[in-house]
């Protein structure tokens, strides 16, 4: 039978007047005083009085919560034990808290009290106590024990004690003070004593386990701080004693921590300027006082200063003949960093044998700029100098950096001051003579915080770096041992000042055998052990090989050739998995298109006739060079219909003001030597020409597209098709010379990946052909021209039966 309907059959309902307690709980068995002067208040007694009078007996009032405004489903049954005046003079009532009454139904009683009906709760239990619930009461006791023991309320506790009703017991945790009105709600309405119990037993346990913590972290903070005041106290002693000692001894006085920082430079093999400025730092540590933050960037300053190998160098490998072939075995190509690096060697060896190691305070550095597309081993050519030379190596990242004080360092007097790149990369290397490599040195910007490639000049002058100061050493260091190789994609992008300190070597990327050669001796090695593959279980054939990178990637480098040869490898790691493939394995160049798909680059020369990109007049192919290297590059012109009234010249394609001029340069050349080149050039007049360059998202500038704008307007007048086996590059002037340009070599090279046949260049670039391979120009038929003539000689295609002078329209390729 449950607690309430025993409760229904022992209890008869009362009519009892309400007395609300704002935010307020009242528990069985608790005495509280209650202020008479709150007209409700002073109605539920007044009436209660009322009916006490009538029918004999105390006053009786039911105690129910009022929280925000509503009333809780359970009150609690109180005599008034006594009226009168309270402590402060106000009239009061002293009410004592028996039985727990469930509310039921208003109802009507004399007074202006609100009166409702209440029925007690049976919250008996049985007599002896099961074992359980006399564990429950011992476990509270000692909870409810410790808590007032740390309260000092010592009285109390003998009280607790000698309640032995659980249900009282429980109920006295109505008057801890930590217990919000919730938990005293939640209690007045809790039925069962066992329950009620436990829940005073969690929350009083977790209070004390509160109280535990913040007393923990009171002691731990008062004896930190009673440890500072120790520590200072003593410290203030022991600075008395010893100015006394060296008033005595009538010396300075110094601390341990200077003496040590004096033995450690004076045991230093410092240089002399280094060793008289850290010898005046240690004193003015030594007369610093510990609590003053000068001490502190001392020590930091002494500590970088002992860490740096001032006297530390490495000795060079002068086996000449040895280093080259490091050089060969190590990168395909590249012979012209390769011969500048082996005339250092012999240089130094050279000097060195003579005794001139140091002329003028300068040691033989190096100072070279690596200048090439992404992909042709810029950075990786830096590591394999340093192992031919038998150098330390140190990376120093420059991409994106645009404070000064990266390069030359932070002043001591800012907090976290650090020295800059430079020295930080001279100790990481340990060594005075290493091999640093300033990478993307192109891509150094600058803001309102100076200008990092300004603070190069310095460290790459070779008549200035022996006596380089760092902002935060502020002691000269010597960098004239020190070889330094910065790398770059775009040359126009580095300072003209400091590229004038750097000796220039172009690399101007790789030719078809050398992609071979470096697909086959390093790639492929460095991608079957990546892939877990071994060396006798995937091979690649040659023709594969080739066909990955002429017609599976087109760039300078080799590092999409390097994707392709790892996506290849991992296609043939997976398809065995699966079951599907047989090891070992070599790949063909038939075997391609089933393991990694199409190939993404045609050349022109391969394609059919009628879908080339010169199939119609008035198309020509140019040469370009970007930052990925040489490219070929596709101009298209056309003339607008005469009905439209269009007149002028519009381009399109991102062109800078230099492409402009050049297309305004062809167009007036064409029409000033049009009877001449027999071409029908009245149209010119009374119709627009539009010049397009396609790759429209891509800014484009230059003189050197001159005649391929020059060509494609000529075969749009002419009808004539450009050959698709040539490609052109030059300026033009307006009198039909062909002027000289830059970047034969890479435009070239991009000639040749293209699978182009013919190019047309300058007269005046001839010279130039010396720097491109020999097996690149061996596939190529180079037409030095001087006019603009010659070159539509070359490039146009003989007239045809079906072409037409009618100017405007599309005309088919011949057949």
């Amino acid at each position: 039978m449950t607690a309430e309907s025993h409760a229904s059959e022992a209890f008869t309902p009362v009519d009892l007047p309400v007395l609300p307690l704002d935010d307020e709980v009242v528990l069985p068995g608790m005495v509280v005083p209650l202020d008479l002067s709150d007209a409700e208040v002073r109605a539920a007694v007044e009436a209660a009085q009322a009916v006490a009078r009538q029918g004999g007996g105390k006053p009786e009032v039911l105690l129910v919560p009022r929280i925000d405004g509503n009333y809780t489903g359970t009150g609690v049954l109180g005599t008034v034990e006594q009226v009168g005046r309270l402590s402060d003079g106000d009239p009061g009532a002293l009410i004592r808290a028996r039985d727990r009454v469930r509310i039921g139904a208003g109802t009507s009683g004399p007074g202006n009290a609100l009166w409702v009906e209440g029925t007690r709760i049976d919250v008996s239990v049985p007599d002896p106590l099961p074992g359980s619930a006399a564990e429950l009461a011992k476990e509270y006791k000692a909870l409810a024990t410790s808590w007032l023991k740390k309260r000092g309320a010592w009285q109390v506790v003998d009280r607790v004690q000698q309640i032995d009703d659980i249900s009282a017991l429980a109920d006295n945790s109505g008057y801890s003070p930590f217990l919000t009105t919730a938990q005293k709600v939640q209690l007045l309405e809790t039925v069962d004593a066992v329950a009620r119990l436990k829940l005073a037993i969690q929350w009083l346990g977790e209070h004390l386990a509160e109280q535990d913590v913040a007393e923990s972290i009171a002691k731990d903070v008062q004896e930190g701080v009673d440890k500072q005041q120790r520590e200072f106290l003593l410290r203030r002693q022991l600075d008395a004693v010893r100015k006394e000692l060296s008033e005595l001894n009538g010396e300075a006085g110094s601390g341990d921590e200077s003496d040590d920082y004096r033995a450690r430079v004076e045991a230093a093999d410092l240089p002399e300027s280094v060793r008289e400025a850290a010898l005046k730092e240690v004193e003015k540590l030594e007369r610093a006082s510990d609590q003053s933050p000068e001490g502190s960037w001392i020590r930091t300053w002494l500590d970088t200063v002992l860490e740096l190998p001032w006297t530390e160098r490495t000795e060079d490998a002068y086996d000449i003949r040895g280093a080259r072939e490091i050089l060969d075995a190590e990168h395909a190509g590249l012979h012209d960093v390769k011969e500048r690096i082996t005339e250092y060697l012999a240089v130094r060896k050279r000097r060195a044998d003579r005794g001139l190691g140091v002329v003028g305070g300068r040691r033989g550095g190096a100072v070279l700029a690596l200048v090439g597309p992404p992909g042709v081993g810029k950075t990786s050519l830096g590591e394999s100098v340093a192992h031919a030379m038998g150098r330390k190596f140190v990376r120093v990242a420059l991409g994106g950096v645009r404070d000064e004080a990266e390069i030359r360092g932070h002043r001591r007097t800012y907090v976290g001051a650090l020295p800059g790149r430079i020295v930080r990369a001279i100790k990481e290397a340990g060594s005075m003579n290493p091999v640093v490599l300033l990478d993307e040195i192109d891509k150094v910007g600058s803001d309102f915080r100076g200008d990092p490639a300004a603070a190069l000049l310095e460290v790459l002058d070779p008549a200035q770096n022996h006596t380089f100061r760092d902002h935060y050493l502020e002691v000269e260091l010597d960098l004239s041992d020190v070889v330094f190789l910065a790398t770059a994609n775009v040359l126009e992008a580095i300072p003209e000042a400091l590229l004038d300190r750097m000796e220039l070597v172009r690399l101007d990327g790789y030719t078809e055998d050398e992609k071979v050669v470096i697909a086959r001796d390093h790639l492929l090695p460095r991608q079957l052990e990546r892939a877990g593959l071994e060396g006798d279980e995937v091979g690649l054939d040659e023709s594969a090989l080739r066909k990955l990178a002429g017609e599976y990637t087109r760039e300078a480098g080799v590092r999409n050739l390097e994707r392709a040869v790892a996506r290849l490898l991992r296609k043939v790691a997976a398809q065995h998995e699966l079951g599907d493939r047989e090891l070992p394995f070599t790949v063909t160049d038939e075997d391609l298109r089933g393991l990694i798909g199409r190939p993404h680059h045609v050349p022109e020369s391969a394609q059919e006739p009628a879908e080339r990109r010169t199939a119609v007049p008035g198309v020509a192919t140019g040469l370009a060079v970007t930052g990925a290297g040489g490219d070929v590059l596709f101009v298209e012109a056309s003339l607008a219909d005469p009905e439209t009234g269009a007149s002028g010249l519009t381009l399109t394609g991102q062109l800078g003001d230099v492409m402009k001029e050049s297309a305004q340069i062809a167009l007036s050349f064409l029409r000033s030597h049009g009877a001449e080149l027999e071409l029908p050039v009245a149209d010119l007049k009374d119709r627009g020409a539009h010049i397009h360059f396609p790759a429209g998202a891509v800014p484009k500038d230059g003189p050197s597209a001159g005649i391929t704008m020059t060509t494609a307007l000529a075969s749009l007048l002419s009808g004539r098709l450009v050959r698709t086996d040539v490609a052109m590059t030059g300026e033009v002037s307006l009198t039909g010379r062909v002027l000289p340009i830059g970047g034969l070599k890479q435009k070239l090279l991009a000639a040749h990946r293209a699978g182009i046949t013919t190019v047309v260049i300058p007269k005046r670039n001839e010279a130039d052909l010396d720097d491109v391979p020999a097996e690149v120009l061996d596939t190529l038929e180079v037409h030095p021209v001087t006019d603009v003539r010659q070159v539509l000689e070359i490039a146009l295609a003989p007239a045809t039966a079906t072409a037409t002078a009618r100017t405007g329209d599309r005309i088919p390729a011949a057949a």
